[in-house]
């Protein structure tokens, strides 16, 4: 399929508004999205289906429960590694460094350590109970 760009694009987005995640087990999902990473749980439609929404600043994330008429729940399954060159989504904390310890002291595996990027900001990467990568980055360390 091809594309046809214009000159000058139509209009401009302005930021994610939020992303979308199937997942097995709302509550667990819950423990992880709040309890971690201390997401504020807001307010949900009332949706025939279950989920959960939380937010952290403008970011939202939304919780799908799987169902018979959703999409599977966790990370890709023709993507055999998880990987911090992979699908991911990122949100930003004071101190990525700071948070990489806090995760080994609470014994949540991840997958890649804090590191440097070449622009000097930090990353780090695990993933959520249902096998989603997310990075939590310093951008201005």
């Amino acid at each position: 399929m091809t594309t046809t760009v214009p000159a000058s694009p139509p209009f401009r987005v302005r930021y994610i508004d939020h992303v979308t995640l199937i997942v097995r087990d709302v509550c667990a999902s819950r423990s992880f999205y709040v309890g971690l990473l201390g997401m504020e749980e807001v307010p949900r439609p009332a949706f025939s289906f279950g989920g959960a929404w939380f937010r952290a600043g403008r970011t939202l994330v939304h919780l799908i429960e799987e169902h018979d008429q959703s999409g599977p729940a966790g990370y890709p399954a023709e993507v055999l590694v998880k990987s911090s060159r992979n699908h991911h989504f990122a949100f930003e904390v004071d101190d990525a460094v700071a948070a990489a310890e806090s995760l080994k002291r609470l014994g949540i595996p991840l997958v890649d350590d804090a590191k440097r990027r070449p622009d000097g900001a930090i990353q780090v990467f695990l993933t959520d109970p249902d096998g989603h990568v997310i990075e939590l980055c310093t951008t201005h360390p």
